[in-house]
């Protein structure tokens, strides 16, 4: 979209000038000055606004022939990514995002409608080149308590169909890799509340129902490599009530997108499964701080998590357990692969900003680790990967994020309509 032409303004300056008279010419202009200078004085006021507006509007034909300098390609292109997928949107939209991690390249579409004051109810469906498939309706009603209280809910359905699994721990072998196929069917409720401006209160109830078939793809499907022994819960289709309850400090300018700020939390998991075959419990901690340097030209930005299961008595099954790879979790490796009970994960950017409104780059530093009992997480082996990013952001969100990462098995590209953290 081209930029509308604007005029340009300048400011109007006036010059006082004077003049020597002869002597004639200054006794009359004295006598005059004593009879007839208050008259005088309108009359000269007129004149100079007579000759401010001729001046005026000589310098504003001028601007006129004047032409802002045109947008070049690239900002043509931002303008145009930001108009399609980052302005608030009404009706039919393109969809950015990944069924699960590991889907590949996805196609997709929604549609948005507003309700109420702000309250939105979307519905929308991706497809992937690996055949995974997602479909979710949701609804989002901000604004409640004087904007304090934000109320969401969804309800959905996804297919993944060839998603890997090496086994448990951080020394598994890449080439004993197999895969599974999940479907997943879910729907749920949740609210988050704001008491202070930088305290966030979060809780959630919902239903997860899982099959687990056959995997496809080009790996051997996973019966034919493990056992319930090395991956637990082979062989069964566990559902859950899953409830969630967060408590944090929150002062990032947006979850979606931020270069400031930082955010402290917790989040306690139940999955309560009916059978009371696979109920479990699970803590999540979360540190994140964004550090502005030379008037944000540049962000040094810092995140640590811990996923830990509760109870070393309950039984979690494979494809729930904390994992490690792809998305934005040691992206050098493909998706989950280091699974077990508890996980560990620390990454740093260096990002910069080449265009400030759309456009973002980030050089960054992953390492990581999982393990059988909590206590052995500071002692197992760190994976690491390095690399670069480029993200495409509008000023509360990021839809989409391209990065490149090195591990130790080699180049991974992530993309994801998400941000990193």
């Amino acid at each position: 979209m081209s930029r509308t032409r604007q005029q340009m303004r300048f400011p109007v300056s006036r010059s006082i000038s004077c003049c020597d008279g002869r002597g004639r010419m200054a006794a009359v202009l004295l006598v005059s000055l004593a009879t007839s200078s208050v008259l005088a004085f309108p009359a000269q006021l007129h004149a100079q606004q007579l000759r401010a507006d001729v001046i005026a509007a000589e310098q504003a034909q001028k601007a006129s022939r004047l032409d802002v300098a045109p947008p070049t390609k690239a900002e043509q292109t931002v303008t145009r990514f930001r108009e399609t997928f980052l302005q608030p949107r009404d009706g039919l939209y393109p969809y950015v995002d990944s069924v699960y991690g590991g889907g590949g390249l996805t196609l997709g579409a929604g549609f948005l409608r507003y309700y109420g004051d702000r309250s939105t109810f979307d519905v929308h469906g991706l497809y992937s080149v690996r055949n995974y498939k997602l479909f979710e309706a949701t609804t989002l009603s901000p604004g409640h308590l004087h904007g304090r209280l934000q109320l969401g809910a969804r309800v959905g359905w996804r297919d993944a169909t060839q998603v890997g699994y090496y086994g448990l721990g951080i020394e598994t072998d890449e080439a004993e890799r197999a895969n599974y196929r999940f479907k997943e069917t879910y729907f749920g409720a949740a609210a988050t509340l704001r008491p202070l401006r930088r305290v966030v209160l979060a809780g959630g109830i919902g239903y997860e129902g899982y099959e687990l078939e056959r995997g496809q793809g080009p790996h051997p499907s996973i019966e034919t490599r493990f056992t319930p022994a090395t991956a637990p819960g082979l062989g069964t289709d566990p559902s859950f009530l899953h409830s969630e309850i967060t408590g944090g400090i929150d002062w990032r300018t947006s979850p979606g997108y931020t270069r400031t700020g930082g955010y402290y939390g917790l989040t306690l998991h139940r999955f309560s499964d009916p059978d009371d075959a696979f109920s479990f419990g699970r803590l999540d901690a979360n540190v994140v701080q964004h550090i502005p340097v030379l008037n944000e030209t540049w962000v040094l930005s810092l995140r640590g998590r811990m996923q830990t299961t509760l109870d070393d008595d309950d039984l979690v099954p494979y494809f729930m357990m904390p994992s490690l790879g792809g998305g934005s979790v040691l992206r050098g490796y493909a998706t989950a692969r280091f699974r077990d009970r508890h996980a560990l994960i620390a990454t740093a950017e260096w990002r910069w900003f080449p265009n400030r409104t759309a456009f973002d780059v980030a050089f960054f530093f992953d390492a990581g680790t999982v393990a059988a009992h909590r206590g052995d997480l500071l002692s197992e082996r760190m994976q690491t990967d390095w690399g670069i990013g480029g993200r495409f952001h509008g000023p509360s969100q990021t839809p989409l994020r391209a990065d490149v990462a090195h591990g130790s098995e080699g180049w991974k590209l992530v993309i994801s309509g998400n941000p990193a953290f």
